[in-house]
C-alpha cells in the first residue's frame, strides 16, 4: 500500500497512527496539496489528503472511509464490527474531525495579508474549536466512542486533532481549560504511533 500525506495534516496522521496501531506495512509519499508541483489531484479530485492506494490500485479517501478499508485488512481492531456498536466511536471521530476542519480554516485565513483577512471568520471558526473540545471533554467523562483498554480509532482522530492544535494554535492553552482531556492525551501522546508520527517543526 502507499499513502500519499503531508506530514501535518491532522487527518493524514490520523492514518498513519492507524496503520501502525495495525501493523499494516505500507510505503508513505509525502505531498503537500497546495504547492504548483502536487500530485495530489492525480489520487484525489478534491486535491486532499490523504489518499490511500491500496495493493489493487484502488484508491480511497478521505480518512474516514480510509479508515473503514484499513479494518477490512485485518490487524488490530480500531472499530468495533457492531454497527450500532461502532456509532459513537465515529460519532466522536466526525467531532474531532470537525474540530480539525475549523482549525485548518482558520490557520488558513490567518495565512492571508492582514488587509485581506475575514476577522469575523476566523472568530467562527475558534468558537467551533472550544465548542468541540468542551463536547470532547464531555464525551471522555461519559465514555462515549473513546476506548477503554483498547485503542480506537476515535481515540487516534482525537489525538491528531489536539495534536494539531498544538501546532498551529498552541496559544489557545486547550490544556488548561480542559484538564482531563489533557491528561488523558498525555498518556496517549506516549505512544511509539505518536511519537513517530509528530509534525516536523513549523
Amino acid at each position: 500500500m502507499k499513502l500519499v500525506a503531508s506530514l501535518t495534516s491532522p487527518y493524514a496522521r490520523k492514518i498513519r497512527v492507524a496503520l501502525a496501531e495495525k501493523g499494516l506495512p505500507f510505503t508513505l509519499e509525502v505531498d503537500i496539496p497546495w504547492l504548483p508541483e502536487t500530485q495530489v489531484p492525480a489520487y484525489n479530485p478534491l486535491g486532499k489528503v490523504p489518499a490511500l492506494v491500496g495493493d489493487d490500485g484502488e484508491v480511497w479517501y478521505d480518512s474516514p472511509v480510509i479508515a473503514l478499508y484499513l479494518e477490512t485488512l485485518g490487524g488490530t481492531p480500531l472499530l468495533p464490527a457492531e454497527r450500532v456498536a461502532s456509532l459513537p466511536v465515529r460519532q466522536t471521530e466526525a467531532l474531532a474531525d470537525g474540530i480539525s476542519d475549523a482549525a485548518i480554516a482558520a490557520f488558513l485565513e490567518s495565512r492571508r495579508p492582514p488587509e485581506q483577512q475575514d476577522a469575523a471568520g476566523i472568530e467562527r471558526q475558534l468558537a467551533k474549536i472550544h465548542r468541540g473540545l468542551a463536547a470532547l471533554e464531555e464525551r471522555l467523562v461519559q465514555r462515549k466512542g473513546f476506548g477503554n483498554a483498547a485503542l480506537n480509532i476515535a481515540d487516534i482522530a482525537v489525538g491528531c486533532t489536539l495534536g494539531y492544535l498544538d501546532f498551529r494554535f498552541g496559544h489557545l492553552h486547550w490544556r488548561s481549560t480542559h484538564p482531563k482531556l489533557a491528561a488523558w492525551a498525555a498518556e496517549l501522546m506516549a505512544r511509539p504511533s505518536f511519537v513517530d508520527t509528530t509534525p516536523p517543526p513549523a
